[in-house]
């Protein structure tokens, strides 16, 4: 069953890398930090799906589905994610990658 998305829809990528021997201790800090961003981006309008994962090769990403391109850029300013989580995030080594947003073009 496709989903309906609307036309605006866009989907927001955050990649990051880290030195896979510290990967307990990101997968740890990852989990620490879904305890206050996921209830902070949640309140966001806008939000469709938000999915985060971090793997023992040494990267991590988060992928969120919006409803427009206007909605998905909250998170650029949203305290939670871009102070305190990548402040948490890169004590333990993490590097982040510049955000990309996709409009979407079709869906399964």
């Amino acid at each position: 069953m496709t989903e309906s998305l609307p036309a605006t829809a866009v989907v927001r990528a955050s990649r990051a890398t880290f030195d896979p021997s510290r990967f307990a201790e990101v997968d740890a800090m990852n989990t620490k930090t879904s305890e206050y961003l996921a209830p902070a981006v949640r309140q966001l309008p806008g939000l469709l799906h938000f999915y985060a994962g971090v793997s023992p090769d040494g990267s991590m990403l988060q992928v969120s589905i919006w409803d427009s391109e206007e909605h998905s850029a909250q998170l650029n300013h949203l305290k939670e994610m871009v102070v305190v989580a990548r402040g948490e995030m890169e004590s333990v080594g993490v590097t982040f990658t510049p955000v990309v947003t996709y409009p979407v073009s079709w869906t399964i």
